[in-house]
């Protein structure tokens, strides 16, 4: 099932409205994701006092484990919840109370047992 389904959060790819191409489109998308940072620590002061609440490593390790999550649902939670469910695709349904539930026991798991 998860390896049929490929939702986006975007409706049309980003290559269609910015002009790049389908192999630039992701270095652009990083480039606006870092200068967009980049911009944001520019003008406000108080963007440079975020601080994560984890070691850089684990940090990477769980952006590893998100993207490596993206992959085997087919789609990020929200293309699936917003573009996904809003279209009535029935894998998209699936998926996202797969996320839910998963998200609930987490915090469950977390909270009661963990902490």
């Amino acid at each position: 099932m998860f390896s049929r389904i490929r939702v986006a959060a975007t409706p049309d790819p980003p290559s269609r409205h910015y002009g790049a191409t389908a192999k630039t489109w992701p270095t652009v998308f990083l480039f606006g994701l870092n200068g967009g940072a980049a911009l944001s620590f520019a003008l406000w002061q108080s963007a440079a006092l975020f601080r994560p609440m984890r070691p850089l490593v684990v940090m990477a390790i769980a952006g590893l484990l998100v993207g490596f999550g993206t992959r085997l649902g087919g789609g990020c939670t929200s293309g699936h919840g917003v573009c996904g469910v809003g279209m009535g695709a029935k894998d998209s349904i699936s998926a996202t109370l797969i996320f839910l539930a998963t998200a609930m026991v987490t915090v469950f798991i977390y909270n009661r047992v963990v902490s």
